[in-house]
């Protein structure tokens, strides 16, 4: 089993924040985005320069999950931006470098990221995928998300997913 540390990411991290979330743009993406598109989403001194202002001046939770001892995956959170009630948290984004997909790391870095969300007190979590995005998709309903019925278009279509955090019992 390899050696797994999943920490908070802290400022001087924006660098790997960057790397991992353009290079899993380009594989996941590079079907959906236009060429023009990836190209401006994937820009890493953009990237860089997005973490460090979010590391420095957010309320975002960001967290990355090393995989012996390498970068491998990050994930964002915080309050949801649609104003949905101070319960209710958004996974803002994970990203995974595509050489360990379907592995389990992603699994890992969600539960990790839920545990957090429960922790700070938020009964729900949502998210926007785009929707042609069916790998993020089955990735998200296979941890207990469903459709929230919401979509948005902007550049390209989106839809929101929900899951409970807290279940009755």
């Amino acid at each position: 089993m390899e050696d797994i540390e999943i920490y908070k990411a802290k400022p001087g991290d924006e660098k790997i924040l960057a790397y991992i979330q353009a290079e899993s743009w380009k594989a996941a993406f590079s079907e959906i985005l236009t060429a023009q598109e990836l190209k401006r989403c994937t820009d890493l001194e953009k990237c860089k320069e997005m973490y460090q202002k979010v590391l420095e001046h957010s309320e975002i939770s960001i967290w990355i999950e090393k995989v012996d001892k390498k970068p491998h995956c990050i994930a964002a959170w915080g309050l949801n931006r649609d104003k949905l009630g101070k319960d209710v948290a958004e996974l803002i984004c994970i990203h995974s470098l595509k050489e360990k997909w379907h592995q389990g790391y992603g699994t890992l870095m969600m539960q990790h990221i839920l545990d957090e969300m429960k922790k700070d007190g938020y009964v729900k979590v949502v998210l926007w995928v785009f929707e042609k995005n069916l790998r993020a998709r089955a990735f998200y309903e296979k941890q207990g998300f469903v459709q929230a019925g919401r979509r948005q278009i902007n550049e390209i279509s989106e839809i929101m997913y929900l899951k409970n955090l807290v279940t009755d019992s």
